[in-house]
C-alpha cells in the first residue's frame, strides 16, 4: 500500500476510537505489541476471560467473548450478538485483530458501527505454510490486511508486509 493511501492515513490519525478483538494467548500478545500505535487512541478490547488476558489487560476497558469459537455455532452466534451490542454502543473507528475467532463476527458486523468503520486484520506470525481459518474468513471484508512473512503473501492477494511486529 503505497504511504499516501487515505486508508492508511486514516488508520494513523489521532484521536481514533480502536476496537481491539483477539483471542487470548498469543493473538494477544502481537497485539500487544502493536502499543506504540494503539496507546495513543480511545480504545476497547475483546478477548476472552483468561488468566492471561485479565492481567495484561489491567486497566484497559475489556469486553469478554465466549469460548470456545471454533466450530462452535452457538458461541458463534453469542459473539455475533455482543459484537452488534460493541459496535452500535462503541462505534468505533477502525476495528482491528491478529485473530482468531472472535474476530470474525466483528468484521463481517462492521456496518452496525456506522459507515466510518474500518477493519485492519494482522495475521498470526506462526502460520507461514498455510493461511488461518480466521484469515480467510475475514479477508473478504478486511480493509488492511496485514502479513508479517512474505511468505503470507501468497495466501492474501493485496496483503501489506509489515514484517514481524514482536
Amino acid at each position: 500500500m503505497p504511504s499516501s493511501s487515505p486508508l492508511r492515513a486514516e488508520v494513523t490519525a489521532k484521536n481514533l476510537k480502536i476496537l481491539l478483538v483477539c483471542s487470548s494467548g498469543g493473538h494477544l500478545t502481537q497485539l500487544i505489541s502493536l502499543a506504540p500505535w494503539w496507546s495513543e487512541h480511545e480504545r476497547h478490547w475483546v478477548t476472552f476471560d483468561t488468566e492471561d488476558a485479565v492481567s495484561k489487560l489491567e486497566g484497559e476497558r475489556v469486553t469478554f467473548a465466549h469460548s470456545p469459537t471454533t466450530r462452535n455455532v452457538v458461541n458463534l452466534l453469542r459473539n455475533a450478538r455482543l459484537a452488534l451490542h460493541l459496535l452500535r454502543r462503541e462505534s468505533p473507528d477502525v476495528i482491528v485483530s491478529t485473530g482468531a475467532g472472535a474476530a470474525v463476527p466483528f468484521f463481517w458486523l462492521r456496518r452496525f458501527a456506522g459507515p466510518q468503520a474500518r477493519t485492519v486484520y494482522l495475521e498470526v506470525i506462526d502460520r507461514v505454510d498455510s493461511p488461518t481459518l480466521t484469515g480467510r474468513l475475514c479477508r473478504p471484508v478486511t480493509d488492511l490486511f496485514c502479513v508479517q512473512w512474505p511468505e503470507q503473501q501468497r495466501f492474501y492477494r493485496g496483503s501489506v508486509l509489515l514484517g514481524k511486529v514482536w
